[in-house]
């Protein structure tokens, strides 16, 4: 696992401004299903090194959610790539981010697949499905853009706790 500090989050400059960044962090995950674990401890170490420890549950919770859907449908884990995953010389991998502002926390997840995500109608029998509408109950908002070229970033909004 790979960590900088570095985060794509353009179309969210409308919620929260450039200048009111404090923080970011992010890493590459390997295109495997053990890369969701990595995901949740990234996010929960990142945000008790800011002092953010309300906001670990929830935040890892979608952390792992958006992981998992990046590597099910964005990478094609298991089954070789996607479709319609961009073909890149390293083996695919994911990138998950956390940014900072004085108001906000945002978790973003990057993915080679230029398709956005689709939520399904939820089935409380079926074993899978039900991830955004988890994301979406645990977070303010919820969306994704496509990247130059290919690829796309899925993104979960929180309102940062006040001090």
């Amino acid at each position: 696992m790979r960590s900088d500090g570095s985060v794509a989050l353009a179309p969210l400059w409308d919620v929260v401004r450039p200048s009111e960044r404090l923080a970011s962090s992010a890493c590459e995950l390997p295109a495997a299903y053990e890369s969701v674990r990595e995901a949740r401890h990234f996010t929960c170490t990142t945000l008790r090194r800011w002092g953010l420890c309300e906001l670990v549950d929830n935040v890892a919770l979608v952390a792992s959610e958006l992981v998992t859907n990046a590597l099910r449908h964005g990478v094609g884990t298991d089954t070789g790539p996607h479709p319609t995953a961009a073909q890149t010389s390293p083996p695919a991998v994911v990138r998950l981010g956390l940014a900072r502002w004085t108001s906000r926390v945002v978790v973003s997840v990057r993915d080679p697949n230029s398709q956005g995500p689709v939520p399904r109608t939820p089935d409380f029998v079926a074993e899978s499905g039900r991830g955004l509408h988890l994301v979406a109950s645990c977070c303010e908002t919820w969306g994704w853009h496509p990247l130059t070229g290919a690829g796309k970033v899925v993104w979960a909004l929180f309102p940062a706790p006040s001090n």
